[in-house]
């Protein structure tokens, strides 16, 4: 079964039909579900993409909420950032200086690697930038 990660990007173009990746992400989203495709996140990534549903989509509250019943009713696993994640997302940001990583981008990096995924859905060009697996 393929698994691929899914970052707060792919979340919101997904869920945001103005968002300008929406149909891209619509296709991908349709393809794990037809391939099978088991689905991660992490709750750094969910914190993120609440926030972002809630301030910047029409109607943010309801569908910052059903964002959040979906992840409850078990549309992907959420993988639990660890203290150790932390510290390499930290470590990572500082040995990058050149690029503009957030820390939620560096903590789902290490989950990432820390999980062994290769593909990612993504519309940040930092997990093009940090190229160490593929964006869907």
């Amino acid at each position: 079964m393929k698994k691929v990660f899914v970052d707060s990007g792919g979340w919101y173009a997904h869920l945001v039909s103005e968002d300008v990746d929406h149909m891209a992400a619509l296709r991908l989203f349709q393809r794990a579900k037809a391939e099978g495709w088991f689905l991660v996140t992490s709750n750094a990534v969910v914190f993120e993409t609440h926030a972002l549903l809630l301030n910047r989509a029409r109607d943010g509250r309801t569908v910052a909420l059903g964002f959040l019943d979906d992840v409850e009713a078990g549309m992907c696993r959420v993988e639990r950032v660890t203290k150790a994640d932390e510290a390499r997302a930290i470590g990572l940001i500082r040995a990058h200086s050149d690029k503009m990583y957030s820390l939620c981008d560096a903590l789902s990096f290490v989950v990432i690697e820390r999980l062994g995924i290769d593909s990612v859905i993504a519309f940040d060009a930092h997990f093009r930038q940090y190229g160490r697996y593929a964006v869907l």
